[in-house]
Protein backbone atom coordinates (compact mmCIF):
# COMPACT_ATOMS: atom_id res chain seq x y z
CA UNK A 1 0.00 0.00 0.00
CA UNK A 2 1.21 3.49 -0.87
CA UNK A 3 1.39 6.06 2.61
CA UNK A 4 1.23 9.75 1.22
CA UNK A 5 2.20 12.50 4.44
CA UNK A 6 -0.37 14.93 3.55
CA UNK A 7 1.56 17.62 5.89
CA UNK A 8 5.48 17.92 6.53
CA UNK A 9 7.26 20.82 6.59
CA UNK A 10 11.61 21.28 5.50
CA UNK A 11 14.02 24.17 6.11
CA UNK A 12 16.96 24.81 4.73
CA UNK A 13 20.19 23.22 6.30
CA UNK A 14 21.66 26.68 7.55
CA UNK A 15 18.12 27.62 9.66
CA UNK A 16 16.81 24.16 9.80
CA UNK A 17 17.64 23.86 13.49
CA UNK A 18 16.25 27.13 15.06
CA UNK A 19 13.08 26.64 12.92
CA UNK A 20 12.27 23.40 14.60
CA UNK A 21 13.40 25.11 17.88
CA UNK A 22 10.71 28.22 17.24
CA UNK A 23 8.04 25.64 16.25
CA UNK A 24 8.67 23.96 19.33
CA UNK A 25 8.61 27.11 21.83
CA UNK A 26 5.67 27.87 20.02
CA UNK A 27 3.08 25.08 20.93
CA UNK A 28 5.17 24.19 24.07
CA UNK A 29 6.49 20.37 22.32
CA UNK A 30 9.99 19.03 22.25
CA UNK A 31 11.01 18.03 18.94
CA UNK A 32 13.84 15.61 18.40
CA UNK A 33 13.70 15.36 14.23
CA UNK A 34 16.03 17.52 12.22
CA UNK A 35 13.69 20.15 9.72
CA UNK A 36 15.85 19.11 6.76
CA UNK A 37 14.44 17.26 3.72
CA UNK A 38 17.08 14.79 4.58
CA UNK A 39 15.56 14.40 7.46
CA UNK A 40 12.51 13.98 6.04
CA UNK A 41 13.13 11.20 3.80
CA UNK A 42 15.11 9.48 6.66
CA UNK A 43 11.89 9.33 8.83
CA UNK A 44 9.95 8.70 6.19
CA UNK A 45 11.39 5.94 4.68
CA UNK A 46 11.56 4.35 8.08
CA UNK A 47 7.49 4.06 8.04
CA UNK A 48 7.49 3.04 4.50
CA UNK A 49 6.24 6.60 2.99
CA UNK A 50 6.23 6.84 -0.54
CA UNK A 51 4.98 10.62 -1.09
CA UNK A 52 5.27 14.15 0.88
CA UNK A 53 3.92 17.28 0.63
CA UNK A 54 6.23 19.88 1.84
CA UNK A 55 5.62 23.40 2.76
CA UNK A 56 6.87 25.83 5.06
CA UNK A 57 5.16 29.07 6.10
CA UNK A 58 6.06 32.86 4.57
CA UNK A 59 6.20 34.62 8.54
CA UNK A 60 7.20 37.70 6.57
CA UNK A 61 5.74 38.52 3.04
CA UNK A 62 9.28 39.30 2.00
CA UNK A 63 10.15 35.19 3.19
CA UNK A 64 7.62 34.60 -0.03
CA UNK A 65 10.12 34.54 -3.04
CA UNK A 66 12.79 32.67 -1.25
CA UNK A 67 10.75 29.80 0.35
CA UNK A 68 8.99 28.72 -3.14
CA UNK A 69 12.10 29.12 -4.60
CA UNK A 70 14.16 26.53 -2.06
CA UNK A 71 10.96 24.14 -2.43
CA UNK A 72 10.44 23.97 -6.36
CA UNK A 73 15.04 23.28 -5.77
CA UNK A 74 14.10 20.32 -3.48
CA UNK A 75 11.51 19.11 -5.09
CA UNK A 76 13.60 18.74 -8.57
CA UNK A 77 16.23 16.36 -6.11
CA UNK A 78 13.45 14.66 -4.74
CA UNK A 79 10.70 13.40 -6.77
CA UNK A 80 8.87 12.24 -4.05
CA UNK A 81 8.10 15.79 -2.86
CA UNK A 82 4.48 17.51 -3.57
CA UNK A 83 5.20 20.91 -3.18
CA UNK A 84 2.61 23.50 -1.84
CA UNK A 85 4.21 26.94 -2.41
CA UNK A 86 4.18 29.93 0.42
CA UNK A 87 2.29 32.90 0.48
CA UNK A 88 1.70 36.13 2.75
CA UNK A 89 -1.37 38.04 2.60
CA UNK A 90 0.76 41.28 2.82
CA UNK A 91 2.83 40.91 -0.76
CA UNK A 92 1.76 42.88 -3.66
CA UNK A 93 1.64 40.24 -6.42
CA UNK A 94 -0.47 37.54 -4.91
CA UNK A 95 -2.03 36.97 -8.50
CA UNK A 96 1.14 36.81 -10.24
CA UNK A 97 2.56 34.77 -7.44
CA UNK A 98 -0.23 32.54 -7.74
CA UNK A 99 0.01 31.97 -11.41
CA UNK A 100 3.79 31.71 -10.89
CA UNK A 101 3.45 28.86 -8.42
CA UNK A 102 1.05 26.85 -11.11
CA UNK A 103 3.58 27.86 -13.95
CA UNK A 104 6.39 25.78 -11.60
CA UNK A 105 4.50 22.73 -10.50
CA UNK A 106 3.00 23.74 -6.89
CA UNK A 107 0.28 21.80 -6.22
CA UNK A 108 -1.04 24.15 -3.66
CA UNK A 109 -0.61 27.00 -1.70
CA UNK A 110 0.27 27.06 2.34
CA UNK A 111 -1.31 29.40 4.93
CA UNK A 112 -0.65 29.65 8.46
CA UNK A 113 -3.18 32.37 10.35
CA UNK A 114 -1.39 32.40 13.92
CA UNK A 115 1.86 32.51 12.50
CA UNK A 116 0.99 35.22 9.96
CA UNK A 117 -0.67 36.97 12.15
CA UNK A 118 -4.03 37.47 9.98
CA UNK A 119 -7.55 35.96 10.16
CA UNK A 120 -9.23 33.09 8.14
CA UNK A 121 -12.21 35.51 6.95
CA UNK A 122 -9.81 38.92 6.83
CA UNK A 123 -10.48 40.83 4.13
CA UNK A 124 -7.05 41.13 3.51
CA UNK A 125 -6.42 37.35 2.45
CA UNK A 126 -9.48 37.74 0.19
CA UNK A 127 -7.54 38.52 -3.11
CA UNK A 128 -5.10 35.18 -2.39
CA UNK A 129 -8.93 33.44 -2.47
CA UNK A 130 -9.73 34.84 -5.46
CA UNK A 131 -6.55 33.92 -7.13
CA UNK A 132 -6.36 30.24 -6.17
CA UNK A 133 -10.24 29.06 -6.46
CA UNK A 134 -10.35 26.57 -9.18
CA UNK A 135 -6.95 26.70 -9.86
CA UNK A 136 -4.90 25.04 -6.48
CA UNK A 137 -6.06 23.68 -2.57
CA UNK A 138 -5.21 25.93 0.00
CA UNK A 139 -3.51 23.95 2.67
CA UNK A 140 -4.31 26.11 6.39
CA UNK A 141 -3.33 25.84 9.78
CA UNK A 142 -6.71 25.42 11.61
CA UNK A 143 -7.61 25.72 15.16
CA UNK A 144 -6.03 26.97 18.45
CA UNK A 145 -7.83 27.90 21.48
CA UNK A 146 -5.14 30.70 21.99
CA UNK A 147 -5.85 32.72 19.12
CA UNK A 148 -8.63 33.81 17.31
CA UNK A 149 -6.90 34.09 14.02
CA UNK A 150 -7.50 30.42 12.52
CA UNK A 151 -10.87 29.53 14.59
CA UNK A 152 -12.21 26.88 11.91
CA UNK A 153 -15.77 29.23 11.97
CA UNK A 154 -13.65 32.03 10.00
CA UNK A 155 -12.25 29.30 7.28
CA UNK A 156 -16.61 28.22 7.20
CA UNK A 157 -17.44 32.00 6.45
CA UNK A 158 -14.52 32.21 4.06
CA UNK A 159 -15.95 29.20 2.26
CA UNK A 160 -19.62 30.82 2.22
CA UNK A 161 -17.95 33.52 -0.03
CA UNK A 162 -15.66 30.85 -2.25
CA UNK A 163 -17.73 27.60 -2.32
CA UNK A 164 -15.49 26.66 -5.05
CA UNK A 165 -12.09 26.89 -3.32
CA UNK A 166 -10.29 23.56 -1.98
CA UNK A 167 -9.51 24.02 1.32
CA UNK A 168 -7.44 21.66 3.66
CA UNK A 169 -7.82 22.15 6.98
CA UNK A 170 -5.19 21.25 9.36
CA UNK A 171 -5.50 19.05 12.21
CA UNK A 172 -8.83 17.53 11.67
CA UNK A 173 -9.99 20.89 10.93
CA UNK A 174 -9.48 22.36 13.99
CA UNK A 175 -6.42 21.86 16.65
CA UNK A 176 -7.68 21.73 20.03
CA UNK A 177 -11.20 22.76 18.83
CA UNK A 178 -11.90 19.39 18.25
CA UNK A 179 -15.64 19.13 19.83
CA UNK A 180 -16.68 21.73 16.81
CA UNK A 181 -15.62 20.58 13.82
CA UNK A 182 -18.35 18.20 12.65
CA UNK A 183 -21.18 21.22 13.13
CA UNK A 184 -18.85 24.40 12.19
CA UNK A 185 -18.23 22.06 8.49
CA UNK A 186 -21.43 20.55 7.64
CA UNK A 187 -22.46 21.82 4.44
CA UNK A 188 -18.88 22.50 3.13
CA UNK A 189 -18.03 19.44 0.51
CA UNK A 190 -14.64 21.12 -0.27
CA UNK A 191 -13.09 21.63 2.86
CA UNK A 192 -10.82 18.61 3.46
CA UNK A 193 -8.82 17.63 6.59
CA UNK A 194 -5.75 15.62 7.37
CA UNK A 195 -4.91 14.14 10.77
CA UNK A 196 -1.68 15.99 11.73
CA UNK A 197 -0.72 17.36 14.92
CA UNK A 198 -3.82 15.35 16.73
CA UNK A 199 -3.85 12.01 17.13
CA UNK A 200 -1.41 12.62 19.90
CA UNK A 201 -4.12 14.55 21.64
CA UNK A 202 -7.51 12.59 20.56
CA UNK A 203 -8.15 9.24 21.92
CA UNK A 204 -8.38 6.79 19.36
CA UNK A 205 -12.40 6.18 19.59
CA UNK A 206 -13.04 10.56 19.58
CA UNK A 207 -10.61 10.42 16.44
CA UNK A 208 -12.33 7.08 14.11
CA UNK A 209 -15.91 8.85 15.35
CA UNK A 210 -15.11 12.20 14.02
CA UNK A 211 -13.62 10.69 9.96
CA UNK A 212 -16.64 8.47 10.51
CA UNK A 213 -18.93 11.26 11.21
CA UNK A 214 -17.26 14.02 8.99
CA UNK A 215 -16.25 11.77 5.88
CA UNK A 216 -13.66 9.58 5.46
CA UNK A 217 -13.25 10.56 1.85
CA UNK A 218 -12.13 14.12 3.24
CA UNK A 219 -9.56 13.15 5.44
CA UNK A 220 -5.75 12.60 4.20
CA UNK A 221 -2.78 11.24 6.58
CA UNK A 222 -0.43 13.98 7.63
CA UNK A 223 2.37 13.67 10.12
CA UNK A 224 3.00 17.69 10.85
CA UNK A 225 7.00 16.59 10.85
CA UNK A 226 8.92 17.30 12.05
CA UNK A 227 6.73 17.70 15.12
CA UNK A 228 6.41 13.93 15.02
CA UNK A 229 8.39 10.90 13.39
CA UNK A 230 6.17 8.85 10.87
CA UNK A 231 6.48 5.62 12.48
CA UNK A 232 5.10 7.32 15.28
CA UNK A 233 1.92 9.31 13.50
CA UNK A 234 1.48 6.40 11.32
CA UNK A 235 1.25 3.79 14.80
CA UNK A 236 -1.23 5.94 16.31
CA UNK A 237 -3.09 6.12 12.96
CA UNK A 238 -3.00 1.76 12.84
CA UNK A 239 -4.96 1.97 16.26
CA UNK A 240 -8.18 3.54 14.87
CA UNK A 241 -11.05 1.49 14.46
CA UNK A 242 -11.64 2.07 11.12
CA UNK A 243 -11.60 -0.38 7.74
CA UNK A 244 -8.93 -1.60 6.12
CA UNK A 245 -10.78 0.04 2.80
CA UNK A 246 -11.15 3.01 4.97
CA UNK A 247 -7.25 3.28 6.65
CA UNK A 248 -6.21 2.99 2.27
CA UNK A 249 -8.55 6.31 1.53
CA UNK A 250 -7.56 8.09 4.24
CA UNK A 251 -3.48 6.94 3.83
CA UNK A 252 -3.39 7.65 -0.37
CA UNK A 253 -6.05 7.41 -2.12
CA UNK A 254 -7.78 10.94 -1.13
CA UNK A 255 -5.00 12.67 -1.91
CA UNK A 256 -4.64 11.33 -5.30
CA UNK A 257 -7.64 11.91 -6.22
CA UNK A 258 -8.06 15.42 -4.73
CA UNK A 259 -4.32 17.30 -5.09
CA UNK A 260 -2.54 14.89 -7.78
CA UNK A 261 -5.79 14.72 -9.42
CA UNK A 262 -4.64 10.38 -10.00
CA UNK A 263 -7.28 8.61 -10.46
Amino acid sequence: MQIIDAHAHIFPSKVAERAVDSIGSFYDIKMDAGGTAEALLKSGEKAGISRYLVCSVATRADQVESINRFLAEETQMHPAFVPFAAIHPGIDNIEETVEKAIEAGFYGLKLHPDFQQFAIDDTCAEPIYRAAEGKLPILFHTGDRRYDYSDPKKLARMMDKYPELVCIGAHFGGWSCWNEVEQVYHGYPNVYFDTSSSLPFLKPEQAAELIERMGAERFFFGTDFPMWTHEDELARFQKLNLSEDVKEQILWKNFSRVVLHEK
